[in-house]
């Protein structure tokens, strides 16, 4: 059996990734669930048991705090740490504190003997099509990030996957229409290239998931009736938290005189449009 454990935030979850769940009593007809790049790539692991404890909305310290406890209880022979975009989103960031977490989580994975899949991630501001005023701020905290896991994916020898300089990331396909989660084709993409990394390191997998969506995209009445109730409230949300503090670390920026960041390689066209996944919340 492979024991399989992922820790991280939403995107870990599944969001963005819907499926249509089987008839069942008590289930309302048409009724959907999450699945994710997780679920995908554990079923390529010979005799998989998969294990989720991921959280929505986590940051790095709620990784380290509760989710590696349950992680470490597993037993993991494989383990992914993908987290960080809360972090950015966060007003008490704090890149130092980020990675002695980030260390401590992926040292006591590696130790207990596990394979750990970590991941740099593309620049939230960016995906989500950000006034530049606004993005630049966000693109160093998701520089810092991106930093901090490229130490530690070099000091413990992770299996670290590179989607901020990936091409195919920044296509809009791979994103759900609140542009911080992929979309199914994205965590396809994501599960593959982490497959393709546990077969190049020689550990058993089967073939891997295939590049294509399976399921039938949310049709145009259901990506409307998303925007018109839980998008909405999403963009309530974040209007009174994140842009504040946006706002605030723009206005820090400027005052310090911090030098702009070189635009990323292959960066999306914030006006493209992204297609829609079902009920998408905050990473």
């Amino acid at each position: 059996m492979t024991t399989f454990v992922a820790l991280g935030d939403s995107i870990t979850l599944g969001i963005g990734d819907p499926i249509r769940l089987a008839p069942a009593p008590g289930r309302r007809k048409g009724a959907r669930s999450w699945r994710g790049w997780a679920a995908l790539l554990a079923e390529t692991l010979p005799d998989p048991a998969l294990h989720i404890v991921a959280g929505n909305g986590a940051c790095m310290a709620d990784l380290e705090r509760e989710q590696l406890p349950a992680a470490l209880q597993l037993r993991p022979d494989v383990a992914s740490v993908v987290i960080g975009v809360n972090d950015t989103l966060r007003p008490n960031f704090d890149p130092d504190r980020l990675a002695a977490a980030a260390a401590h989580v992926v040292g006591a994975l590696r130790a207990a003997g596990a394979d750990v899949l970590t991941m740099r991630l593309p620049d939230p501001g960016r995906m989500l099509g950000l006034p530049e005023v606004l993005a630049r701020p966000l693109a160093r905290r998701a520089h810092q990030v991106n930093d901090v896991m490229d130490e530690v994916a070099h000091r413990f020898g992770t299996l670290h996957f590179d989607a901020a300089s990936d091409a195919q990331v920044h296509d809009p396909q791979m994103w759900a229409v609140d542009r911080l989660h992929p979309s199914e084709r994205g965590h396809r993409h994501i599960a593959r290239r982490f497959h393709a990394m546990l077969a190049e390191a020689g550990h058993p997998v089967g073939p891997p998931p295939g590049a294509e969506p399976m399921n039938e995209p949310p049709s145009k009445a259901e990506q409307f009736a998303w925007m018109a109730t839980k998008g909405t409230a999403w963009v309530v949300r974040r209007s009174t938290d994140l842009v504040p503090s946006l706002l605030a670390m723009a206005i820090a920026e400027w005052r310090s005189g911090a030098a702009p960041l070189a635009e990323p390689a292959g960066a999306p066209d914030p006006t493209s449009e992204a297609p829609a996944s079902m009920e998408c919340e905050a990473a």
